[in-house]
């Protein structure tokens, strides 16, 4: 097999490793993407997430201050009834506090304040709920190699990358599936993405805890085979992966997927074990996990 330069291994991309990114953007899509709230509150990072909240609980509290000024005498113990001390008010109010001694002192700012209670009600089971679904919601953390390498594997070309659980504990029950992504022309001349299964040598893993290198034979049954760095990067080929199984932890299936584009692709070297000992117990080193040297190849299985 020939060896075309090397190329500097890129970074992996987190945004693609993230549970819930979005894969592409999408243009055209209908208004209703607008009212699915629960998703993305289930998708955005933390600081968006609280940043949301915030901004909501705010919004909320300007929106009942307009009504409190409505009234000029909306307040008692206040000397001007301005917009700070109505503001205090209306926060106070929705959190359930009485600091500064505030009182409403009309029939309309007590009808302001009831309906307000009842707002405070649904704000906090509202942030209580949407709290309790991001933390209990199952996520992997799974890492995957910055670059999948082709090199002679037993005589076989072969596709391979590895994943190893940052959590430490045993993964039961692991499935991988490996999916290439690439751009073809019909005799139409239609030009289209299709997608075809890649078989990996070993599919499933009862119990993932340790290291787990994902190989794909590229021989004569593989859609991969014949194809040099050249015509990786020509047909613009992505595999995809996608790892699932049941974390003993969590007591919950978790997913996680990677893609490795043609830049992501190192040929003819391997890995540098992470595996070793220490007081009898096996160590699992990930600061080489993305390590990779030149593989010395016997002149018959270089020019293979």
């Amino acid at each position: 097999m020939s060896t075309p330069n090397q190329r500097p291994v890129s970074p992996p991309n987190l945004a693609l490793s993230r549970p819930g990114a979005r894969l592409a953007i999408v243009k055209g899509q209908d208004r209703s993407r607008w009212t699915d709230f629960y998703h993305l509150i289930l998708t955005v990072t933390w600081l968006e997430f609280f940043g949301g909240l915030f901004a909501f609980f705010v919004g909320l509290n300007l929106i009942f201050v307009a009504l409190y000024l409505a009234d000029p005498a909306v307040l008692a113990h206040s000397r001007h009834s301005g917009f700070w001390d109505v503001f205090l008010f209306s926060f106070q109010t929705i959190a359930s506090i009485d600091y500064t001694g505030f009182a409403p002192q009309s029939t309309y700012s007590n009808i302001v304040v009831a309906i307000q209670g009842f707002f405070s009600i649904l704000t906090t089971a509202l942030f209580t709920g949407v709290m309790f679904a991001r933390f209990s919601r199952p996520f992997a953390r799974i890492v995957f190699s910055r670059c999948a390498l082709v090199l002679p594997f037993d005589g076989v070309p072969t596709l391979m990358f590895r994943a190893a659980n940052q959590r430490g504990n045993s993964i039961v029950d692991a499935e991988v599936r490996l999916t290439m992504a690439r751009q073809q022309t019909s005799r139409e001349g239609i030009v289209m993405r299709r997608f075809e299964d890649l078989k990996p040598f070993r599919a499933r893993s009862s119990l993932f805890a340790l290291s787990w290198t994902i190989m794909h034979r590229i021989d004569r049954h593989s859609p991969l085979y014949g194809m040099t760095a050249e015509k990786w990067r020509e047909q613009q080929i992505e595999v995809v992966v996608m790892l699932s199984g049941l974390d003993e932890a969590l007591a919950d299936r978790i997913y996680a997927r990677h893609s490795y584009s043609a830049e992501d692709i190192v040929w003819d070297h391997k890995f540098v074990d992470v595996i070793s000992s220490h007081n009898g117990r096996r160590v699992v080193d990930l600061t080489r996990f993305h390590d990779t040297e030149p593989l010395c190849l016997e002149p018959d299985m270089r020019d293979a």
